[in-house]
């Protein structure tokens, strides 16, 4: 029996510790096991489908299992010195992401695998020793190796970590030579080292192995990127990446999570997997509240009681329960449940709403508007709120001057020319922000889908010209001061109906990022206002332009719901 088998029915036997999303992935495992798949891919070079047939080689599955059993030592505790005995959970993801391999050319079908885990599960060992075999044993030629991170620091734990492997074991200490720049295995002129973004040059690099450390730290997409690139050359290539949960929202870390979290999704309605070169194992609780069951813990925690310390955890759970401060921490990094910063105003779990709608849902309606008009360099927004059947619907565009369309891409390391290609951002000519091209697209929701807007909503700074401009096409203006005695009740009524999922903004991902952006400042009587958190970069105009909108409903909704229903 295959680790994978014997992991897949343990999990059948305990259902209560692993969570919905590992049962789904081991039982398609399983089944690639006994019923071998033929799938499509797109070959960019020929530009034609090719089908491959892949099948389990137990054999190729477990010599990373063997290698780093019998030649890789912890090095640091109470198992200093001693060798590394993988658990069975560690084992199964090892056999699946060496053990598919295409039945005519024996190449592995996996190039790209993703292990999120809560912290204190052996992330760095197991990373490390998957590290030093592919240095050494994978069969390559001239292997590069490297762990990769943002920061040097960081990339450098799991190369230090596998270089203090190197020094516990006679074997490895006798072929490897470790050196302050990297560990170098002569026989077949290969290397490890630490790399970051902040090195001198990511360019020409023939990367064999990358492993990417706690990516939920990551801000620039352009490094995974690169990395991935660099593997191009490559016929067995593997990037894994090895993470917690974190706290930096709508950037790398949640593009990875979510694009797992859509395959392993669509897998289990259609039984197809989208795409076949990555390996998703995700451990995270099913939901937060099982943080109160002990037994759940193992969902996030499938090393615990073994390779982390269970007493220590419900010291923990304990104290997060008296001081609900601790609460978001340990949530995050113990249970593996993304959060914001802990300075923000609602949380992730708050804001995160996979729903979406059609133009068609909303069309011949009528609306009530917000906008956030900025300044006239900056990023603004414009809002609608469509209410029916009780769900709040939010129709948003943003606008942002071409001229300083790479400053910000590059400054703010945020996509905009992405979300401008998908339609959520108007690019303005010149260097400002053309007040009018709002005013265009509120007459264009009104031309193209027949919505009636009845009231818009704005600060009266600075807008003057744009509010006569709005009046003489015909709309009603609200005016809104952004303050507390203003926004704070609207605040309260939008949090309110976003944790009870009434609001649907069609997973805008920038409407999302400024709502994890926003912070909020209270006054004596617990009265609040949005304000930008400590990075002053992170934008907040569309979370603003909604909550403009929501003070219109606040005074409106009676008005709105009887001309609606009248």
């Amino acid at each position: 029996m295959t680790y994978i088998e014997e992991y897949n029915n343990w999990i059948k036997n305990n259902p209560n510790k692993v969570n919905k999303k590992i049962k789904i992935m081991y039982n398609k495992l399983v089944d690639d096991i006994v019923n071998p798949k033929t799938v499509s891919f797109f070959n960019e070079l020929t530009e034609e489908e090719e089908t491959h047939t892949y099948i389990f080689d137990e054999r190729k599955a477990n010599r990373p299992i063997e290698f780093i059993e019998r030649f890789c030592k912890h090095s640091k505790g109470k198992w200093a010195g001693k060798p590394v005995t993988l658990e069975l959970w560690q084992k199964a993801f090892i056999q699946a992401l060496y053990g598919f391999v295409d039945i005519e050319t024996g190449l592995r079908k996996y190039q790209k695998s993703v292990l999120f885990v809560a912290r204190k599960n052996g992330k760095s060992t197991l990373a490390a020793g998957l590290g030093l075999y592919m240095l050494t044993s994978a069969g390559e030629g001239g292997a590069e190796v490297y762990s990769v991170a943002t920061k040097k620091e960081q990339a450098k734990i799991v190369w230090e970590e596998a270089k203090r492997m190197v020094k516990k074991s006679p074997a490895l200490f006798r072929r490897i030579r470790t050196l302050i720049n990297g560990l170098f295995y002569d026989n077949t002129e290969s290397f490890f080292k630490a790399l970051a973004s902040d090195s001198n040059s990511l360019d020409g690099l023939n990367s064999f192995f990358v492993i990417a450390d706690e990516i939920h730290a990551w801000k620039d997409k352009n490094l995974v990127d690169v990395m991935y690139d660099s593997m191009s050359g490559r016929e067995e290539p593997i990037f894994s990446e090895f993470s917690t949960m974190g706290t930096v929202r709508e950037n790398v870390f949640d593009n990875e999570y979510e694009y797992g979290l859509d395959l392993i999704e669509t897998f289990e309605k259609t039984g197809v997997m989208k795409d076949e070169r990555l390996l998703p194992i995700i451990y995270e609780l099913d939901s937060p509240k099982e943080m109160e069951k002990e037994e759940c813990w193992y969902k996030a925690n499938p090393g615990l009681g073994t390779i982390k310390n269970v007493n220590i955890l419900r010291d923990k759970v304990k104290t997060a329960n008296n001081n609900p401060s601790e609460l978001p921490n340990l949530l995050c990094k113990d249970f593996n449940i993304r959060q914001n910063d802990q300075d923000k105003w609602l949380t992730y779990e708050i804001i995160n709403n996979p729903a979406t709608f059609t133009d068609d849902e909303i069309y011949d309606t009528y609306a009530i508007g917000g906008v956030d008009l900025s300044s006239t360099t900056d990023l603004t927004c414009a809002t609608l709120i469509v209410v029916r059947n009780g769900i709040r619907y939010i129709k948003q565009q943003y606008f942002i001057p071409t001229q300083k369309l790479e400053y910000k891409i590059n400054d703010d390391k945020i996509p905009y020319d992405k979300w401008e290609k998908r339609g959520l951002v108007t690019l303005c000519d010149g260097a400002k922000i053309d007040y009018c091209d709002v005013t265009q697209w509120f007459l264009k929701m009104q031309d193209d889908l027949k919505i009636n807007t009845l009231w818009v909503g704005y600060d009266p700074w600075n807008t003057q010209y744009w509010v006569e401009e709005m009046k003489n096409y015909g709309f009603e203006m609200f005016e809104v001061r952004q303050g507390a005695k203003t926004m704070s009740n609207p605040m309260k009524q939008l949090e309110a109906d976003l944790m009870d999922k009434i609001v649907n903004y069609n997973n805008n991902p920038i409407l999302k990022w400024c709502l994890l952006n926003t912070s909020v400042k209270r006054d004596d009587n617990d009265n609040i206002r949005p304000v930008k958190g400590q990075k002053q970069r992170a934008r907040i105009d569309g979370a603003v332009s909604l909550i403009i909108a929501y003070c219109v409903m606040y005074e409106k909704y009676n008005d709105y719901m009887a001309i609606v229903e009248g």
